[in-house]
């Protein structure tokens, strides 16, 4: 004779039988959101005050995609932390591909080492979208400095270890780091004289307070087109289109030097791929817009597109790449 089946038996084919439903129902749900995508404005939260470089870039890029997309780009400023207020309150926000973080190379991997606490992860609590643009440093010397090529610095550094100084925009900036980078690559020994911003740094490298400096394209050239400064190399692998004399650190004797800023567009993950797919097709047709292309140039930025698998290899590269250079400068930030 059968026994009757127990009561937790049967709770438990209906608690089955139910999330079976859910998950049915869920699926023409799922398939509705993305087939529809986007059908209202999307919000990007720039993790820094309004009006600076990344904000700039961010709305310059972002806006021409919100008319690839159809719908308007609503931009959200979120400073705070380095950048961590506005990243950590993107990580947390719908994956439903209506909140989007801008990202740099200074949140999403120098931060990862310099702050013990930066509260989010960029490769698990965010979905990697596209690279927007990459920025070249310039590494420029005093007028005065005894020195007309890279190999010419390095040399010098290096018969004279502590003797000269390098300015940066403060501790664990990209000049700082690039800085720290370069002295690791070349073995070569230089103080770093850590400002309150890349503008007092560079006014100091003209009047000769420091000796070098490695800044970023728009504002390091200007004051090498204007004579104040004297431009050695870049810091990418390709020659600058705008700076075609200039050679690359690469060239100049230290084989594979990269070192950029860069930026990125990133979703909260669980993202559906569809929609990130949808956001990359957008992103890619806009950085081939010649009007906006120049626009970036004349701020020394160039487009640099990518496969959310490619930018997911570069970010956690650069948190290797910065996160030592971090670590040897002796930076930190509670």
């Amino acid at each position: 004779m059968n026994n009757p089946p127990k009561r937790h038996t049967l709770a438990a084919l209906a608690r089955l039988f139910a999330a079976g439903m859910l998950a049915m129902a869920a699926v023409p749900s799922l398939q509705a959101q993305v087939a529809g995508y986007p059908n209202k404005p999307l919000k990007v939260i720039v993790p820094f005050t309004a009006g600076g470089g990344g904000d700039i870039l961010a709305r310059l890029v972002m806006t021409r995609v919100g008319r690839e997309l159809g719908q308007p780009i609503v931009f959200e400023n979120l400073a705070g932390a380095g950048g961590n207020v506005g990243s950590v309150t993107a990580s947390k926000a719908p994956a439903d591909g209506y909140t989007l973080l801008y990202g740099t190379n200074g949140t999403l991997a120098i931060n990862q080492t310099i702050y013990k606490a930066p509260g989010f992860n960029p490769l698990k609590d965010l979905e990697p979208v596209s690279q927007l643009t990459q920025l070249a440093a310039m590494v420029v010397v005093r007028p005065n400095l005894p020195v007309s090529s890279m190999a010419d610095l390095t040399k010098l550094l290096k018969a004279n270890p502590g003797k000269y100084t390098f300015g940066s925009a403060g501790n664990g900036t990209t000049s700082h780091l690039a800085g720290e980078i370069y002295k690791a690559s070349a073995g070569v020994s230089a103080v770093h004289i850590p400002y309150r911003g890349g503008a007092q740094a560079m006014t100091d490298l003209i009047g000769g307070q420091v000796d070098f400096m490695i800044e970023v394209m728009p504002n390091a050239a200007p004051q090498a087109k204007a004579g104040r400064v004297k431009p050695l190399a870049v810091t990418i692998p390709k020659r600058v289109p705008a700076w075609p004399d200039v050679p690359t650190v690469a060239e100049s004797g230290l084989k594979g030097f990269d070192v950029s800023a860069w930026d990125a567009i990133m979703v909260p993950a669980g993202t559906p791929r569809p929609i990130v797919d949808r956001l990359v097709s957008a992103i890619h047709k806009a950085q081939t817009d010649p009007e906006l292309r120049a626009q970036l140039q004349q701020r020394g930025a160039d487009v640099a597109p990518t496969t959310p698998e490619e930018l997911s290899k570069y970010i956690a590269s650069n948190i290797t790449l910065w996160g030592n250079a971090v670590k040897r400068s002796g930076a930190a930030v509670d």
